[in-house]
């Protein structure tokens, strides 16, 4: 199934959507047919500049969700937030999608509506993110910013272009969870949510108020496309230390552009992107995949487990022995 929109200031995703399966909208809940699958889209405005939407749902076939890029510029800056445990294709310009869940790196995305995206959900496969919508001038007023970095003068400003992405701290985690279990019908609900978009909002601006200030480059839906492929690249092999020239040839960019790019748009360079990405991946594996130190070490491609576990202590306060017994 593949619905397409354009993610301009007054579309509504919900109303669009239950048009387009010819279902209908109760006291802002769409619930998916039978026929097509089991759960919901829940819909809550705070205004007609501040609207969260939320996503919890299982389908029998599989769903395209296609965003045109508006042509208006940034007159609206929309926040994804990948809770899922199976991963979800993203991908930009038409280009081939790369996975994204709760677990990566890079499960939040901050984003301008004039960028070009799809959204591949699974059949058979429990989903669930949220998004939130906001003009940049209600942003600027929640944040109330006094002396903001280029990241977020670049997001509260109009007409820019531009894509981050952000990790998936625990709080975020419990506060969406809390979010999808709230009874729309139930006294002061609609407070009680703004209250938790707002602490959701403040643990994604807070972030992205660390990053260094730096002159923010113009991005389109092909730079993010290609970026994509590079992260893609960079996490496919775990082992295998990346290489700049090699990654600069798939984003088919300048060394300079892609460091730059990469850069801005993940909050980090790319061989410290890298690290981070492994450490994580040892942690999954000492938990949750039964490995012992050294085989961890050894199929994350490092071979001096001494190494291995210095960073790994630097990385999670505990060497990896530890970490994987408690």
């Amino acid at each position: 199934m593949l619905f397409r929109f354009s993610a301009t200031p007054d579309f509504d995703f919900i109303t669009y959507f239950a048009r387009h399966l010819q279902t209908p909208i109760h006291n802002g809940v769409l619930e998916i047919p039978e026929k097509l699958g089991q759960g919901s889209i829940r819909k809550v405005a705070f205004g007609p500049d501040f609207k969260i939407t939320l996503h919890h749902y299982l389908l029998q076939e599989e769903l395209l969700l296609e965003r045109t890029a508006s042509g208006l510029g940034n007159e609206l800056v929309t926040i994804f937030f990948y809770d899922n445990e199976q991963a979800l294709g993203i991908a930009y310009n038409q280009e081939p999608p790369v996975l994204f869940s709760q677990r990566t790196e890079s499960a939040i995305q901050v984003t301008s509506n004039d960028l070009s995206s799809t959204i591949r959900f699974p059949a058979q496969q429990r989903i669930q993110y949220v998004v939130v919508a906001i003009t940049p001038t209600r942003l600027t007023e929640l944040l109330a910013l006094r002396d903001p970095n280029s990241v977020l003068q670049t997001i509260t400003g109009r007409g820019n272009s531009f894509l981050f992405f952000e990790s998936m701290p625990a709080e975020a985690r419990l506060l969406l969870t809390k979010l999808m279990t709230v009874d729309l019908q139930a006294s002061l609900s609609q407070f009680y949510l703004q209250i938790k978009v707002q602490e959701l909002l403040y643990l994604v601006f807070q972030k992205l108020s660390l990053r260094e200030n730096a002159t923010h480059q113009p991005l389109n839906s092909a730079d993010a496309a290609r970026l994509l492929e590079v992260r893609q690249a960079l996490l496919r092999d775990l082992s295998v230390p990346p290489v700049l020239r090699e990654l600069a040839h798939v984003a088919a960019m300048s060394e300079t552009k892609l460091k730059q790019l990469f850069k801005q748009t993940f909050g980090t360079p790319i061989y410290s992107y890298y690290q981070q990405a492994r450490m994580e991946e040892a942690a999954f594996l000492l938990k949750h995949g039964r490995y012992s130190v050294a085989q961890v070490g050894y199929e994350l491609g490092f071979s001096n487990l001494s190494h291995f576990s210095r960073l790994f202590e630097k990385h999670y306060g505990q060497n990896p022995k530890k970490f994987s017994v408690s």
